[in-house]
């Protein structure tokens, strides 16, 4: 008979391949003492900072009279999490684009043991014949590198990554960014808790599976805007140094999850090699999340630096947007500007309103807040193929460098579709703080 109880092994085979359990240590005794665990403590992860737990009133503010009726406020609470203090940028939005490249590289084109790790004089080898790139081997030798005794051997038989025929320019080798495709599984914990007691019913039916092409959509400087010459920001938004801190755009929300899927395994990697035990994996913050850190801590106020205006004593305006009838200079940016531009909120937050507007993990439904727990809540969905458009929509939020300034205001939420890439729409991760409040010091 078929079971449904593999999140109980999951989290069993957590604590047993990561926590080095020994023998019975109280067998002798006769007591129960526990099982023998490493210690484990919160750190923050780099360039993320801590959300303090709390409670707040989650909508409009009481004097928005204008959009009242869009949503019903709610008291909700919200547990501690790390979130990042800047939105992703385009320089590590490329770190994981260089990374599936190079895979792509090492396992389908080189086929060169030295990029792999060689098992240890006497150790077995993989029983299912599984090999692993020695990452510290790449770094030290790139792939792509013209220089070195590799150079010349590798650049031909990487031939095959590079745009062919009438689709080179020049004869330059240009990578074909069309194979650039990452390949991730994920647990959909909900749909497992919905069909628990379905004996029909098995672990590989709450796994999903997706095939994700990782390269920005740098068209969507040209798509979203008619007639305007955009064509400098298709050219290098993504690829010129100039832009390295500025934050990624032209991702869809499968994208920027199939991110914080491989962010996660990044991080898992490198603690693996350490021996201490794994961080909650990172995510896109839910719609509760993002509204809570972008408030910072304060009260009924309307942006992240409270307000409610959109400048301050002298006159500057505090955010990317579009002021005005479109004065889009008048804030220090045409387009988008640096991740770490104007003042942070009082969390430490960069940009939560305006720059780019962020997606979310949370389905989109205009009703929400009416039916969504109170205690970290969300509205979550895993579109299908053919379901009907109305359920890809993912919440967005903050507000972007060509938006008005109602869609900076903290209580703001609209949406896009999953599957859609814009010139303004990027992202930002969390994770979840493990153990206690770091307030609680009990």
């Amino acid at each position: 008979m078929k079971q449904v109880y593999f999140l109980i092994i999951v989290l069993a085979g957590t604590i047993l391949t990561g926590c080095g359990i020994g023998g019975g240590g109280g067998a002798s005794s006769g007591e129960v003492i526990g099982v023998r665990q490493r210690s484990f403590r919160a750190t923050t992860p780099l360039n993320m900072v801590y959300i303090k737990g709390g409670t707040f009133l989650m909508g409009q503010t009481d004097q928005d009279v204008t959009f009242a009726q869009t949503a019903q406020t709610k008291q909700v609470t919200v547990p501690p999490f790390f979130m990042d203090d800047t939105e992703i940028s385009n320089t590590k939005y490329k770190q994981f684009v260089f990374w599936v490249r190079d895979s792509i590289a090492i396992t389908n084109y080189l086929n060169d043991a030295k990029y792999y790790y060689q098992p240890k004089k006497g150790a077995a080898a993989d029983p299912n014949g599984k090999k692993y790139i020695n990452w510290r081997y790449v770094e030290n030798n790139p792939v792509f590198s013209t220089r070195g005794k590799n150079a010349s051997a590798n650049q031909q038989k990487l031939q095959g990554l590079y745009y062919q025929g009438d689709d080179r320019v020049f004869d330059r080798n240009e990578i074909d960014v069309r194979l650039l495709k990452y390949n991730y599984a994920l647990f959909t914990l909900r749909d497992a808790s919905n069909f628990r007691n379905d004996k029909t019913k098995k672990r590989s039916d709450f796994i999903l599976r997706d095939t994700v092409g990782v390269y920005p959509d740098t068209l969507v400087w040209l798509n979203d805007f008619s007639y305007a010459a955009n064509e400098p920001m298709v050219e290098g938004y993504f690829s010129h140094p100039a832009y390295r801190n500025y934050p990624v755009v032209g991702v869809t929300w499968r994208q920027a999850r199939a991110f914080t899927a491989w962010r996660t395994r990044l991080s898992d990697g490198a603690k693996d090699k350490r021996h201490i035990p794994h961080n909650q994996p990172y995510v896109l913050p839910n719609d509760a999340e993002f509204e809570y850190a972008a408030r910072g801590g304060r009260i009924g106020t309307d942006y992240p630096w409270g307000g409610p205006y959109i400048k301050n004593a002298k006159g500057c305006l505090l955010a990317n947007f579009k002021p005005g009838r479109g004065n889009y200079t008048d804030d220090g940016g045409a387009y988008t500007v640096n991740v770490r531009s104007y003042f942070p909120n009082d969390f430490g937050l960069y940009n939560m309103a305006g720059n780019v507007a962020e997606w979310t993990s949370s389905a989109y439904d205009e009703s929400a807040s009416t039916f969504v727990h109170d205690l970290s809540p969300t509205f979550d969905y895993e579109a299908k193929r053919n379901d009907p458009e109305v359920l890809k929509r993912k919440v967005v939020r903050g507000g972007s460098w060509k938006d008005i300034g109602y869609f900076l205001q903290n209580s703001t939420r609209t949406f896009e579709y999953q599957d859609t890439a814009k010139s303004y729409i990027g992202f930002r991760c969390v994770t979840p703080f493990l153990g206690r409040d770091i307030k609680d010091k009990r």
